[in-house]
């Protein structure tokens, strides 16, 4: 398994894009846990510096209106972002993976129940059915990463149950029945497994769209809230100032479209590695 895996990251860092989208991405996830020591100013510290001041040698991102140091601030909104948007994708993924994988597996009522639900759901756009849950689940961080997180789970139902109705119907699935099995043993020793390459490819994928939907919602002002050092609650707080002090809005929409790109690059790529019908891509 060890190998497998090594061979699996070496094929994926081929890729000059992934490759650089690998550096990128840990270079953000570097200075996110070191922020605390990377940051010349504290995030939250109102007049660091002068309100609105242009970038120079002491604030290199400028400042807010506050003048608060806007490096510092995008050092530590990487903390709530990655951490936001992990959050996010593991909700979409525990509970879409285990409702597709138990419809396709299953079937009978719980498929044809389930299926609608989902179709549902699909139904409406991500961001739309975002904004609805978070309207009963009131506005903050958390609540905006829960809504986007539910959003996301009838993406993932309904692909984890194709892959799973694929898995059910192969030969070996047919053996474990004929040798007594119980479902619930099959479905946990030899259908999750093989499920494993789809379920990471998907993360992958998922996981910038979860960051920038976490983002909009916080520039909508459902998400988080002020003084909160979150990327795109500071764009909200930017977009007033974007004429004379564009800084305040290029800097963190610059962070968030990086980290988008790079967690895009990876998730590419890997599928291309885990898909054998796109083995010849990347």
């Amino acid at each position: 398994m060890r190998g497998a895996g090594w061979r699996i990251v070496t094929e994926v860092l081929r890729s000059p894009g992934a490759a650089a989208g690998a550096i990128l991405l840990l270079l953000v996830i570097g200075g996110a846990a070191l922020a605390p020591f990377l940051a010349p100013f504290d995030p939250n510290e109102t007049g660091a510096g002068m309100r609105l001041a242009a970038p120079d040698d002491v604030h290199l991102m400028g400042t807010d209106l506050f003048g608060r140091d806007l490096f510092s601030r995008v050092l530590h909104g990487g903390r709530y972002s990655l951490a936001i948007g992990l959050a996010t994708v593991a909700v979409s993924l525990v509970f879409g993976a285990t409702l597709g994988a138990a419809m396709g597996f299953f079937g009978g009522r719980l498929d044809t129940y389930g299926g609608r639900a989902v179709d549902v759901m699909l139904g409406f756009p991500p961001l739309v059915l975002a904004i609805l849950i978070v309207a009963v689940l009131g506005v903050g961080l958390w609540s905006a990463a829960l809504a986007v997180g539910i959003a996301g789970i009838p993406r993932f139902a309904r692909v984890i149950r194709g892959a799973t109705l694929s898995i059910a119907s192969q030969s070996f699935i047919e053996a474990a029945r004929a040798a007594g099995s119980r479902p619930p043993v099959i479905l946990a020793r030899h259908v999750a497994p093989n499920l494993a390459p789809t379920l990471i490819v998907m993360t992958t994928l998922e996981l910038g769209g979860a960051i920038l939907s976490t983002a909009t919602l916080s520039f909508l002002g459902l998400g988080a809230q002020p003084p909160a050092p979150e990327w795109g609650a500071m764009l909200s707080a930017g977009r007033e100032f974007v004429r004379y002090a564009p800084w305040t809005m290029i800097f963190p929409g610059l962070a968030l479209f990086l980290v988008v790109m790079a967690v895009n690059l990876l998730g590419d790529r890997l599928s291309a590695v885990l898909d054998p019908r796109l083995r010849g891509r990347g």
